[in-house]
């Protein structure tokens, strides 16, 4: 994402792939859902052990989160904010994954991944359109603040 477009030009050019009602109800679920899975992803990234002595909190969906947060931040504080406070509640989760799940964290990813993507391209078929990301791979990043940006419309708040 770049400082020439707006977060109003993002969502516009996203939204023309989003007409359909039913896919854009599919797109606020599955968009978010799996930009947290790239989270997951990024979680599972093995950490040096060198690392780890120094800093045993450290995985790379912190890195992750905050150039994420950072390019939020650019389009929009109040969305940066918005999309941190979303980015904590998935970090927690993938914490409770890690501790209490029975598989891997990038196998749960993978899992959640392919459904949600496979429920966003169903979403596309009924559409008659592509996907958004298919033209643009930082449009994994612009679903989630699309679907926020609606949130935030409903409740009067500006972005």
């Amino acid at each position: 994402m770049t400082s020439r477009k707006s977060a109003d030009e993002w969502f516009a050019e996203y939204g023309i792939d989003h007409q359909n009602p039913t896919n854009k109800a599919l797109q606020w679920i599955c968009a978010p859902v799996t930009f947290l899975a790239v989270f997951g992803f990024a979680w599972a990234i093995p950490v040096p052990e060198q690392w780890m002595e120094v800093a045993p909190w450290f995985n790379w969906a912190l890195v992750a989160m905050a150039v994420a947060t950072l390019l939020y931040v650019r389009l929009s504080p109040a969305l940066g904010a918005g999309l941190l406070f979303f980015m904590a509640i998935g970090y927690t989760g993938l914490t409770l994954l890690e501790l209490y799940a029975p598989w891997p964290v990038w196998k749960i990813s993978c899992v959640v991944f392919g459904l949600a993507w496979a429920v966003q391209f169903f979403g596309h078929v009924l559409e008659h359109r592509n996907p958004s990301l298919v033209k643009d791979l930082r449009f994994i990043f612009i679903g989630p603040a699309w679907a926020l940006s609606a949130l935030y419309r409903k409740l009067g708040q500006r972005y």
